[in-house]
């Protein structure tokens, strides 16, 4: 491709728009522009990275015998109404109604139009396993867009769907995709971790792990062990009774976060913890004045207290019901997991006037102590000798309170976030530390959570009717090359790994006007497109400063100028993945260009 015919203008600063350095060096580069807030246009370099992410998944997809297929964007809104999740996606499902007043949904995903095509097709055990999978455009009504392209309200997604005749059957369909994915963004460039996650609005049950891109700027965080190797979203991460920080504090004086033996079976059998290897002798409760201290900093800052050693005291609405959730000062509450261990996805943290209503004080002096609510224990705090709580009354603290003996322990659980220094739930040697990330692929099991509510099921062996067993995978296309930026991009552009850049090679002719320059350039050319290589030539009449500050924002792996040696047949060979420069021969450069592509493609 000659740049002088190529649609492609780069920016010299960066757009006032761009939120990120990934986002701000594809608007610069000329790979997408905005049309409205949160749905982008691909311009030609854009779209030729889209093509060679598209090509990988291809190449993975088929390579297991998943069939590719092309399912409607637009979709009847009953179809959302029976399996449930037309009231779950809530506002954030685009709607529109036609001329004859029926409702359709613009699909963010397609669980029930492909659970209802394959329910049409397939009626026997003989068809069965199926598994197929689209590249398409989805459609998610972002309350507020961000990031360019990882965060749209319009993004391109490929989704795969599994049907089996048995679990053993998704546990196959469930690992051929695992491995697939692994080796999708391998191919990538990309520094990832498969974690364990939240199944969210897809729903299911079983196995389901998220794939995230580590990045500063994503939106996920994630916990890994560097002992084990156990990875897990920070919300789904599971935490230890006792914790690498928990150990630090065990000879305090106020405080032992020694986990009692019996704390795990506490929790499993809402039993209460009984503290039997407590002393015997400790002080009875202490009310103090704390005017105006109502939150844990200031708790912390005016009275030199430790937030690992106060009791802290949240009320949620939970399924229209109040509950209080005790975590210790230093922990957050997990809203994931206390909504599963009540069995309820309605669940947020009570405002001013509901936590006052329940609890009969505003927020900030709320106690364990003597509260009429369900109390949920985390771990930490029932492993607490004794700790500093809010003491039901407006400016006052409890001190000296003693879980057990103050406040019940008959609803034990892991009811926070995994924190830096954690204990490894899994190898219990290791320490949890916390990374940022994007998410780029999703995995699930979703069992009959769909074929039950839309009639997917065949006939058996014996004639029985059953319900097909579900997988659903999927990877987010266009957040994929998002994220790619975000890791590669530096100060003049962004540096693509192989198998995704645009161009395999970026030819610079310093002067056309110079006769043996562009004549050994064209040459080049030629050599390179015979050998099937991508060659984009900088034919443009244009100072050298633009042309390379340009072809750093374009980022091919290699680059070759043609400048001053040219009547000798000679370039300058820049290889961008290794830093390498040299000057090289035509001969030479060609099958050095060749064999550098050769080399890194799969």
């Amino acid at each position: 491709m000659r740049q002088s015919e190529y649609l492609l203008n780069t920016l010299r600063e960066r757009p006032s728009e761009a939120d990120s350095e990934g986002h701000g060096m594809l608007l610069r580069g000329g790979y997408i522009r905005q049309l409205a807030a949160g749905i982008y246009s691909y311009l030609p370099l854009g779209r030729r990275v889209l093509r060679r992410i598209e090509s990988i998944v291809r190449e993975e997809m088929e390579r297991d015998g998943v069939q590719e297929v092309m399912l409607p964007s637009l979709q009847p809104a009953e179809l959302w109404m029976e399996s449930g999740r037309f009231e779950t996606y809530g506002n954030n499902l685009m709607t529109l109604t036609d001329r004859h007043g029926r409702e359709f949904v613009l699909g963010p995903t397609h669980e029930e139009a492909v659970t209802s095509l394959i329910s049409s097709e397939v009626s026997s055990y003989r068809k069965l396993p199926v598994r197929v999978y689209q590249i398409g455009t989805k459609f998610r009504d972002e309350k507020r867009p961000r990031f360019g392209l990882l965060r749209g309200r319009e993004f391109i997604m490929k989704d795969a769907y599994s049907f089996d005749l048995s679990e053993e059957g998704l546990d196959r369909s469930y690992r051929t995709m695992l491995e697939a994915y692994n080796r999708i963004f391998t191919r990538c460039g990309l520094r990832f971790r498969a974690v364990e996650a939240d199944a969210g609005t897809i729903g299911g049950e079983g196995g389901n792990h998220e794939f995230i891109a580590l990045s500063a700027i994503g939106e996920d965080t994630v916990a890994l062990c560097g002992h084990c190797g156990h990875a897990a979203n920070l919300e789904q991460a599971e935490t230890a009774v006792g914790s690498a920080k928990a150990a630090a504090f065990e000879n305090d004086a106020a405080v032992s976060v020694t986990p009692p033996r019996n704390c795990d079976q506490h929790a499993a059998n809402n039993q209460p913890a009984n503290n039997q290897s407590a002393p015997k002798d400790l002080p009875p409760l202490e009310k103090f004045n704390t005017p105006g201290t109502g939150t844990i900093d200031q708790l912390v800052s005016v009275y030199g207290l430790k937030p690992e050693d106060i009791i802290k005291t949240l009320i949620y609405r939970a399924g229209g019901e109040s509950v209080a959730v005790l975590v210790r000062g230093d922990h957050e509450v997990n809203d994931l997991k206390v909504g599963k261990y009540l069995g309820t996805l309605d669940i947020e943290l009570a405002d001013g006037g509901a936590v006052e209503a329940a609890s009969g004080v505003i927020s900030g002096y709320v106690g364990p102590v003597g509260l009429e609510l369900p109390l949920l224990v985390d771990h930490a705090v029932a492993a607490m000798l004794e700790g500093i709580a809010g003491a039901g009354e407006r400016d006052f603290h409890f001190r000296g309170v003693r879980p057990g003996r103050d406040f019940p322990l008959t609803q034990v659980g892991d009811f926070r976030n995994a924190t830096e220094g954690d204990l490894c739930p899994r190898c219990r040697e290791g320490q949890l530390t916390l990374h940022r990330g994007i998410e780029i692929g999703h995995v699930f099991k979703l069992g009959t959570r769909y074929s039950s509510k839309l009639s997917a099921t065949y006939l058996d062996s014996t004639g029985a009717q059953r319900e097909m067993i579900m997988g659903c995978y999927g990877i987010g296309v266009s957040r994929l090359l998002a994220a790619v930026a975000e890791q590669n991009a530096g100060e003049g552009g962004i540096a693509w790994p192989d198998e995704l850049a645009p161009f395999d090679v970026h030819l610079i002719a310093v002067s056309m006007k110079d006769g043996a320059q562009s004549a050994l350039a064209e040459k080049l050319y030629v050599k390179l497109k015979e050998q099937g290589l991508s060659v984009l030539l900088d034919d443009r009449e244009e100072r050298p400063g633009v042309k390379f500050k340009d072809s750093g924002l374009i980022g091919a792996p290699q680059v070759v100028v043609i400048g001053r040696e040219a009547a000798s047949e000679r370039v300058e060979y820049e290889n961008r993945i290794s830093g390498a420069k040299e000057m090289l021969g035509l001969g030479e450069a060609v099958l050095r260009i060749t064999e550098h592509v050769n080399n890194n493609r799969i």
